[in-house]
């Protein structure tokens, strides 16, 4: 009979993931609809009642979101306009009932390509933060996601939290769909400008959907530095480079590219209209 594991502590959570293979669960907004049955398969690890996992804080590191903490938290909580696109994101996942159960940490260990927490997260520069029962390890998060519903866990490792370094600037999020709500995205952008006396003078731009994971357009980042916020450029040929896209039932990959231009046209247009924060 499978066995059900709800601890109140990190450690003890930890110790029983090291001692056999454990499902870690926390919303299971993906882990649900992953199955066929009316009940997970195997045994498995709620982490939902350990405090120390959920909650979002704030040192001279920067930010730390805990790996249980939800979309609704993330809306309710009192970010910089950096973490716009975040919060923009998170406004955009399922339904409320989803938003107030599905955590940001789940979002990034199912790989999607289409997971809407990792474009922005990428223009934040954060960091996972991996744990087992005897060690701690940091990895930034394109190092985390490897590929599809794959990520950089070893057995009897689980991610802790979400480390993101003090940033600048304001945030932005657009993803496109065959509906507005509760879709599976074709494309998706997240940017995030820091600008001084109208001209751009940071710029961190990652698009989702449109490869095996999200990905930095850092070529084009480095082409925006020093344009003026009313007159940015977007050349297709540097964004499409970076992205590697498949055909499938929801759009094939000329129409993908074509879309991740446009949408990172229309995300940086909106700083026009915006006062940005430097």
């Amino acid at each position: 009979m499978a066995a059900y594991h709800r601890p109140n502590d990190l450690q003890q959570a930890l110790t029983l993931l090291a001692a056999g293979h454990l499902t870690v669960a926390a919303g299971c907004t993906d882990l649900f609809p992953a199955t066929q049955a009316k009940a997970l398969p195997g045994d498995t690890l709620d982490i939902t009642a350990i405090p120390a996992l959920r909650g979002i804080t704030q040192d001279a590191a920067g930010h730390r979101i805990g790996a249980a903490t939800t979309w609704a938290d993330i809306l309710r909580a009192d970010l910089p306009p950096a973490f716009d696109g975040l919060k923009l994101a998170a406004a955009e996942v399922g339904s409320p009932q989803i938003q107030s159960t599905g955590t940001l940490a789940g979002n990034l260990c199912t790989a999607s390509p289409a997971g809407d927490g990792a474009p922005c997260l990428l223009t934040l520069n954060a960091s996972v933060e991996i744990r087992s029962a005897n060690a701690t390890r940091v990895l930034p998060l394109q190092d985390f996601l490897q590929g599809p519903r794959q990520t950089a866990l070893r057995p009897g490792e689980m991610l802790t939290g979400l480390l993101i370094p003090p940033a600048t600037g304001q945030g932005h999020f657009l993803k496109l769909g065959a509906r507005k709500y509760l879709v599976i995205s074709i494309a998706m952008v997240a940017t995030r400008l820091t600008v001084e006396a109208g001209h751009i003078t940071e710029a961190a731009i990652a698009v989702g959907s449109c490869s095996p994971t999200a990905t930095r357009i850092r070529s084009l980042e480095s082409a925006l530095i020093g344009q003026s916020i009313s007159s940015i450029t977007v050349p297709p040929n540097l964004v499409a480079p970076h992205l590697a896209p498949i055909d499938d039932i929801r759009a094939d990959k000329a129409y993908r590219i074509t879309a991740a231009v446009e949408l990172i046209r229309r995300s940086l247009a909106t700083y026009a209209k915006t006062k940005v924060a430097a």
